[in-house]
């Protein structure tokens, strides 16, 4: 089962910077996109970490896993990064399924549009994490991805932009390792038609709020 995620922090460039922790009872089957961790695998636990605007560091998985390490993490867990503030994460259920989301849209933009040659330095990045109660087979969980990110698409959609995400979103599906095998993860499926809902809530409710990316908030 997976925990509510904690909120934390660790001392980095002289602010304390905020991140946020879940950990389960029991190994967790996962697929994630995220930058430590990812692909399809077993996993213990998830950590979404902000970090400021000016990110450079070109060994992301290797920051997160220290992180990680630094919190007392063991085993293999999925590691997220975001410009937005993490304890402003929203949380939302639907028939069992659990999300949540830290929602950053200040560099919306469509998946297919030409590419500019310069993004803004805003913060832009929609990180999921979604708990499944019930075992999705390697097939279904990426299918659970896909609706995931149908989900969030449509959220950015009724929330009134020109977009489909942003450069940097990451999803994160995790479900038990045990019980019955779904076939399916797709938005009118058993599991995917509440993962779907449960998504576009949470994308929805936090992409109506203006977020100020946190390295851009006063400090003290």
């Amino acid at each position: 089962m997976l925990s509510e995620p904690l909120l934390t922090s660790r001392h980095e460039g002289g602010r304390d910077v905020p991140l946020l922790v879940w950990r389960s009872t029991a190994p967790l089957r996962a697929v994630s996109s995220g930058p430590l961790g990812g692909g399809i695998g077993v996993r213990h636990w998830v950590v979404n970490a902000t970090v400021p605007m000016s990110y450079d560091r070109d060994d992301p998985a290797d920051h997160l896993a220290a992180l990680a390490g630094d919190l007392g993490l063991d085993g293999p867990g999925v590691g997220l990064l975001t410009g937005v503030d993490v304890a402003e994460v929203v949380a939302r259920a639907d028939s069992g399924v659990r999300a949540w989301a830290t929602v950053g849209l200040g560099t919306p933009l469509l998946a297919a549009q030409p590419a500019p040659a310069v993004l803004a330095q805003r913060v832009g990045t929609v990180n999921i994490v979604v708990h499944v109660p019930a075992r999705l087979g390697d097939a279904a969980l990426v299918n659970a991805v896909a609706t995931a990110t149908e989900a969030k698409a449509q959220a950015i959609a009724e929330l009134g932009l020109a977009a489909t995400g942003t450069p940097t979103d990451a999803v994160t599906v995790l479900c038990p390792l045990d019980g019955p095998e779904f076939a399916y993860g797709g938005p009118r499926s058993t599991w995917g038609a509440p993962l779907a809902r449960a998504v576009h809530a949470a994308v929805l409710a936090g992409g109506a709020v203006p977020v100020v990316p946190w390295s851009d908030r006063p400090t003290g």
